[in-house]
């Protein structure tokens, strides 16, 4: 396994591959990512893992200067799964200051683009850049961050990017939570707690598929549900799977998307419906 930190290093090592499968993390590597590691085994001869906390995708309030940084744990953990680590500077990423981007839809602005404002725009543009300098044929995100994944299969599709986006199921924990980098910011009593979110997004799920229909009401029950056990909820929401518009009786399939906080950290999750279950 080689770790490169420069983009020419990088490109000169990829140069003579036909068959990369991609993996973009920020790093703090837990079992979701792993599994996602695995899973490119089997769509590249070559697996290439990128460790870069992008300071572009968080806002002036937010936890970058306290986001977890690993990197010797998280290339220990790599190995024998991955056959390259790019692990860039901020300064290699961004040589000068990024003052082009693309113009994102309007499904950027909503969720978690309306809970974190310009969130996506610096996403889409470090994805953009990565997806350019490593060039892979396959390249795989977390279904936990459903939204995330959506807009850059967007990205890709309306950008013409000559590759397959691949998206990998969340990993949980034994109680239902989804695996996170942040999730090592609960307290004991917060962890306790936590399970709480995908218990909420599971019910929802039960009664959807017994026929309820009145997406609405489930939403606000399932916020006041968890407001009044101490959490702060950005948004609960069903919506198509398709397009993550709001959801309609026109639909086969829906997913529900949650973010909120407990306590100090925000957290994600979501589960997929359908009417064939």
């Amino acid at each position: 396994m080689q770790i490169i930190t420069r983009v020419a290093e990088l490109r000169a090592r990829l140069a003579d591959e036909h068959a990369i499968a991609f993996v973009p993390t920020m790093g703090n590597l837990h079992e979701g990512h792993l599994n996602l590691m695995r899973q490119a085994r089997e769509h590249g001869d070559c697996v290439v893992a990128s460790i870069f906390v992008n300071p572009l995708q968080f806002g002036p309030n937010e936890d970058f200067d306290q986001y977890p940084r690993t990197l010797i744990a998280d290339c220990a953990k790599l190995h024998g799964l991955v056959d390259v680590v790019f692990a860039p500077a901020v300064n290699e990423m961004y040589p000068v200051q990024q003052t082009l981007f693309i113009e994102l839809p309007p499904l950027a602005y909503e969720l978690c683009g309306a809970a974190r404002p310009g969130h996506f725009r610096g996403m889409a543009t470090v994805v953009l850049k990565l997806l350019n300098i490593v060039q892979p044929q396959v390249a795989l995100f977390g279904k936990k961050d459903y939204q995330q994944l959506h807009l850059v299969r967007q990205l890709t599709t309306q950008l013409n990017l000559p590759l397959c986006i691949i998206g990998g199921e969340t990993v949980r924990a034994a109680d239902g939570l989804a695996l996170s980098s942040r999730n090592q910011y609960l307290t004991e009593a917060e962890r306790s707690e936590a399970f709480f979110l995908s218990q909420t997004l599971q019910g929802m799920r039960q009664a959807i598929v017994q026929g309820a229909r009145n997406f609405e009401l489930l939403q606000q029950q399932a916020a006041q549900a968890l407001a009044s056990r101490g959490w702060v909820v950005d948004y609960v929401s069903v919506r198509n799977q398709s397009d993550l518009q709001p959801a309609n009786g026109e639909q086969r399939n829906w997913v529900i998307l949650a973010a909120a906080r407990l306590g100090k950290t925000r957290l994600l999750d979501n589960v997929e419906v359908g009417l064939g279950e």
